[in-house]
């Protein structure tokens, strides 16, 4: 049944799925876990299942090791035929992260977008790429090259941003404008151990917050699949992956938050009836004026010297 189909026979809603997961130690340890996970979902009435960022491997952006472009492989190829065999079997559409290569030097973070009939529809590939320590992605991934995008699968449309895409309001807002229902996030965000206490606490609010944001702004659910667990590092530190996956309805309410020490699914019923109400009553895609944000695309500041009008 397409989605089309779905809204002709009165079909308003669709049940979305975030996977949250330590890493097992190994890929194919990491995959078997993953996939008897979305079995799992499906069993609990999931129709689109998202896993975490890098889901197959380590989170190995704590150093530079040349070493670790070997964990890379191609869309499609090895794990996403797995998974587009999976899908098919559960008719589920499933979004799986993954470190793409490319050719010899173009790897990217990258996530497949599967149908639920097996179908491997696209791939999104990261677009903003952190610099940060124990979070080096800029020397293993390439900025994506794809922009963003929707894709109408089976069971509704959807949007897919990774991780540190999750700050921009514009990654968010021109993936509702292409048509997507529900933006995943892809996600391995936590903090060293040592700020686990109140600093962290900060920072996984910060995140939360500009999440709720983007749901209310763009009138559409959000749901970000997060890692878990405590990476060891080259130093030894690590990071801890602080977990809390969640989905957010259009209106910026948190309907299911996962916990911060161990592997959850949540599946949340999405009503399409909610974004339709939230998008007519607080009409900001009708209020923008679009022939006023041209200065959008500076990268700081006005265009003249003494910080006048930023057109």
């Amino acid at each position: 049944m397409s989605s089309s189909e779905n809204k002709q026979d009165g079909t308003v809603s669709t049940s979305v799925a975030v996977i949250q997961s330590r890493y097992r130690g190994s890929a194919e340890a990491a995959v078997s876990h993953a996939e008897s996970e979305v079995r799992r979902a499906a069993e609990m009435g999931a129709q689109i299942i998202c896993l975490q960022e890098i889901f197959a491997g380590p989170y190995f952006c704590q150093s530079e090791d040349d070493a670790c472009f070997a964990l890379a492989e191609t869309i499609p190829g090895p794990t996403t035929e797995r998974f587009c065999g999976l899908a098919g079997e559960l008719g589920v559409v499933i979004v799986v992260p993954l470190f793409e290569r490319v050719d010899a030097g173009i790897f990217y973070n990258s996530a497949a977008i599967i149908d639920a009939d097996g179908s491997l529809l696209g791939t999104y590939r990261k677009m903003h790429i952190p610099d940060d320590p124990q979070f080096y992605e800029k020397y293993y991934f390439a900025p994506g090259d794809g922009g963003f995008r929707s894709w109408q699968t089976r069971w509704g449309k959807i949007g897919v941003l990774i991780c540190w895409d999750q700050w921009f309001p514009e990654a968010a807002r021109l993936t509702a404008m292409a048509g997507a229902e529900v933006i995943f996030y892809p996600t391995a965000i936590g903090c060293i151990p040592e700020d686990r206490g109140q600093v962290g606490a900060v920072q996984r609010d910060s995140w939360l917050t500009m999440q709720r944001s983007h749901a209310i702004a763009n009138g559409c659910y959000v749901a970000a699949a997060n890692r878990i667990g405590l990476e060891d590092g080259p130093d030894g530190a690590g990071i801890e992956f602080w977990g809390h996956s969640f989905v957010v309805d259009p209106t910026g309410k948190v309907v299911a938050q996962a916990g911060g020490e161990d592997d959850e699914i949540l599946v949340v019923k999405m009503d399409r009836r909610q974004i339709e109400k939230q998008r007519v009553h607080w009409p900001f895609f009708r209020d923008r004026r679009i022939d006023a944000y041209s200065g959008i695309t500076r990268r700081y500041g006005s265009d003249r010297e003494d910080g006048g009008v930023c057109r």
